[in-house]
Protein backbone atom coordinates (compact mmCIF):
# COMPACT_ATOMS: atom_id res chain seq x y z
CA UNK A 1 0.00 0.00 0.00
CA UNK A 2 1.09 3.51 -0.85
CA UNK A 3 2.57 5.69 1.85
CA UNK A 4 0.02 8.59 0.97
CA UNK A 5 -3.12 5.99 1.52
CA UNK A 6 -1.86 4.93 4.86
CA UNK A 7 -0.96 8.84 6.12
CA UNK A 8 -5.32 9.21 4.59
CA UNK A 9 -6.03 5.87 6.68
CA UNK A 10 -4.31 7.51 9.98
CA UNK A 11 -5.88 10.61 9.67
CA UNK A 12 -9.68 9.29 9.07
CA UNK A 13 -9.03 7.68 12.50
CA UNK A 14 -7.45 11.11 13.85
CA UNK A 15 -10.30 12.39 12.30
CA UNK A 16 -13.19 10.49 14.20
CA UNK A 17 -11.25 10.71 17.22
CA UNK A 18 -11.35 14.64 17.38
CA UNK A 19 -14.72 15.03 16.00
CA UNK A 20 -13.05 17.12 12.68
CA UNK A 21 -16.47 17.11 10.39
CA UNK A 22 -14.83 18.65 7.24
CA UNK A 23 -11.98 16.65 7.74
CA UNK A 24 -13.37 13.24 8.40
CA UNK A 25 -15.57 13.18 5.51
CA UNK A 26 -13.18 15.34 3.34
CA UNK A 27 -10.61 11.74 3.80
CA UNK A 28 -13.26 9.77 3.25
CA UNK A 29 -14.08 10.57 0.13
CA UNK A 30 -10.52 10.88 -0.98
CA UNK A 31 -10.14 7.14 0.20
CA UNK A 32 -13.73 6.10 -1.74
CA UNK A 33 -12.02 8.07 -4.31
CA UNK A 34 -8.84 6.21 -4.29
CA UNK A 35 -10.61 2.68 -3.84
CA UNK A 36 -12.81 3.58 -7.01
CA UNK A 37 -9.52 4.06 -8.85
CA UNK A 38 -8.20 0.49 -7.88
CA UNK A 39 -10.88 -1.56 -8.85
CA UNK A 40 -11.28 0.54 -11.90
CA UNK A 41 -10.45 -1.64 -15.01
CA UNK A 42 -9.80 -5.22 -15.64
CA UNK A 43 -8.31 -5.85 -12.16
CA UNK A 44 -8.04 -4.59 -8.85
CA UNK A 45 -4.74 -3.43 -8.32
CA UNK A 46 -2.32 -1.44 -5.68
CA UNK A 47 -1.84 2.75 -6.38
CA UNK A 48 1.14 3.87 -5.98
CA UNK A 49 1.81 7.31 -4.67
CA UNK A 50 1.91 9.40 -7.71
CA UNK A 51 -1.24 7.36 -8.30
CA UNK A 52 -2.69 8.18 -5.04
CA UNK A 53 -1.73 12.05 -5.89
CA UNK A 54 -3.84 12.41 -8.95
CA UNK A 55 -6.87 10.71 -7.99
CA UNK A 56 -6.56 13.55 -5.13
CA UNK A 57 -5.97 16.20 -7.71
CA UNK A 58 -8.81 15.61 -9.54
CA UNK A 59 -10.69 15.39 -6.42
CA UNK A 60 -9.35 18.90 -4.93
CA UNK A 61 -10.39 20.44 -8.88
CA UNK A 62 -13.86 19.12 -8.88
CA UNK A 63 -14.35 20.72 -5.16
CA UNK A 64 -12.84 24.22 -6.44
CA UNK A 65 -15.37 24.01 -9.62
CA UNK A 66 -18.20 23.31 -7.47
CA UNK A 67 -17.62 25.63 -4.90
CA UNK A 68 -17.14 28.40 -8.05
CA UNK A 69 -20.44 27.05 -8.92
CA UNK A 70 -22.13 27.48 -6.25
CA UNK A 71 -20.74 30.79 -5.74
CA UNK A 72 -22.21 32.12 -8.55
CA UNK A 73 -25.77 30.59 -7.61
CA UNK A 74 -25.42 32.23 -4.61
CA UNK A 75 -25.32 29.83 -2.19
CA UNK A 76 -22.11 30.94 0.16
CA UNK A 77 -22.41 27.98 2.57
CA UNK A 78 -22.59 25.41 0.10
CA UNK A 79 -19.53 27.40 -1.48
CA UNK A 80 -17.25 27.56 1.93
CA UNK A 81 -18.09 23.72 2.77
CA UNK A 82 -16.43 22.98 -0.62
CA UNK A 83 -13.66 25.35 -0.38
CA UNK A 84 -12.82 23.73 3.35
CA UNK A 85 -12.92 20.33 1.66
CA UNK A 86 -10.32 21.70 -1.07
CA UNK A 87 -7.97 23.02 1.56
CA UNK A 88 -7.49 19.70 3.61
CA UNK A 89 -6.96 17.65 0.08
CA UNK A 90 -4.24 20.45 -0.85
CA UNK A 91 -2.36 19.31 2.59
CA UNK A 92 -2.40 15.65 0.75
CA UNK A 93 -0.61 16.88 -2.57
CA UNK A 94 2.70 18.32 -3.31
CA UNK A 95 3.24 22.39 -3.28
CA UNK A 96 2.05 24.17 -5.91
CA UNK A 97 4.39 25.67 -8.48
CA UNK A 98 4.64 29.10 -8.55
CA UNK A 99 4.11 31.27 -11.84
CA UNK A 100 7.82 32.15 -11.90
CA UNK A 101 8.24 28.53 -11.31
CA UNK A 102 6.03 27.33 -14.06
CA UNK A 103 7.77 30.04 -16.80
CA UNK A 104 10.91 28.97 -16.20
CA UNK A 105 10.05 25.08 -17.11
CA UNK A 106 7.92 25.99 -19.69
CA UNK A 107 11.21 28.15 -21.31
CA UNK A 108 13.60 24.88 -20.33
CA UNK A 109 10.89 22.74 -22.58
CA UNK A 110 10.80 25.45 -25.48
CA UNK A 111 14.26 25.53 -25.66
CA UNK A 112 14.98 21.35 -25.42
CA UNK A 113 12.26 21.34 -28.27
CA UNK A 114 13.66 23.76 -30.62
CA UNK A 115 9.74 25.21 -30.70
CA UNK A 116 8.56 28.00 -32.28
CA UNK A 117 5.22 28.98 -32.92
CA UNK A 118 1.58 27.75 -31.51
CA UNK A 119 1.69 24.52 -33.66
CA UNK A 120 4.41 23.37 -31.42
CA UNK A 121 1.91 23.48 -28.06
CA UNK A 122 1.69 19.68 -28.36
CA UNK A 123 5.35 18.92 -28.45
CA UNK A 124 6.18 21.31 -25.46
CA UNK A 125 3.25 20.05 -23.82
CA UNK A 126 4.65 16.57 -24.28
CA UNK A 127 8.02 17.81 -23.06
CA UNK A 128 6.48 19.77 -19.81
CA UNK A 129 4.11 17.73 -18.32
CA UNK A 130 6.40 14.91 -16.78
CA UNK A 131 8.71 17.67 -14.73
CA UNK A 132 5.32 19.44 -13.64
CA UNK A 133 3.45 16.21 -12.52
CA UNK A 134 0.89 17.36 -10.02
CA UNK A 135 2.61 20.55 -8.93
CA UNK A 136 0.06 22.91 -11.37
CA UNK A 137 -3.29 22.26 -13.26
CA UNK A 138 -3.17 21.24 -16.81
CA UNK A 139 -5.24 24.68 -18.19
CA UNK A 140 -2.60 26.50 -16.49
CA UNK A 141 0.48 24.30 -17.67
CA UNK A 142 -1.19 25.03 -21.46
CA UNK A 143 -2.23 28.99 -20.72
CA UNK A 144 1.43 29.42 -19.81
CA UNK A 145 2.94 27.31 -22.77
CA UNK A 146 0.31 29.32 -25.23
CA UNK A 147 1.56 32.30 -24.04
CA UNK A 148 5.06 31.43 -24.37
CA UNK A 149 4.84 30.56 -27.85
CA UNK A 150 2.77 33.32 -28.54
CA UNK A 151 5.90 35.84 -28.31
Amino acid sequence: MSALKDKLKADLTASMKSKDEVRLRTVRMALAAINVEEVAGKEARQLSDDEVIKVLTKEAKKRREAAEAFANAGRKEQSEAELAEQAVLEEYLPAQLSDEELAELVEAAVAETGAAGPQAMGQVMKAVNPKVAGRAEGGRVAAAVKARLAK
